[in-house]
């Protein structure tokens, strides 16, 4: 195992956003048509939080459907905005980081993702899947 492999080695690059505007409906659907899990929250291209799938959960029934497999009612979205539900208090990293010390934050934060900025500028993300399949692939 590489001591030091930059995080943006394992990263991805292609990071799906939502704007500070967006819905929580909109967000729900990104969750659940692109089987992630977390999704940075940008205005402008300032990245100022991080929504996770567990933060809708905490806030509705997200994953709930009805026999006929039609989601249920959404209403209680619209009690609520992105900038409400998100993580705010985000650390990041820089794409030179290591994955070493990339594990060592998540190890030690009770969070499973973290993006990666590079001057000011969302360049990726990375997450507690992606440093297992890292590890994964080195046996």
């Amino acid at each position: 195992m590489k001591q030091r492999t930059p995080v943006s080695a394992i990263m991805t690059k292609e990071v799906i956003t939502l704007n500070n505007t967006d819905s929580l409906e909109t967000a729900e659907r990104l969750f659940k048509s692109k089987k992630i899990r977390h999704i940075p929250v940008v205005s402008g291209e300032s990245i100022i939080g991080m929504l996770s799938y567990t933060d809708i959960l905490r806030i509705s029934f997200a994953d709930s459907v009805t026999a006929d497999g039609d989601y249920v009612d959404t209403s209680v979205y619209n009690l609520f905005t992105i900038e409400q539900v998100m993580a705010k208090n985000l650390i990041s990293i820089s794409s030179h980081t290591t994955i070493k010390e990339t594990a060592e934050i998540l190890a030690e934060k009770e969070f499973h993702a973290i993006p990666v900025v590079d001057n000011s500028k969302l360049v990726g993300i990375v997450t507690t899947t992606d440093l297992i399949t890292y590890l994964l692939d080195q046996y």
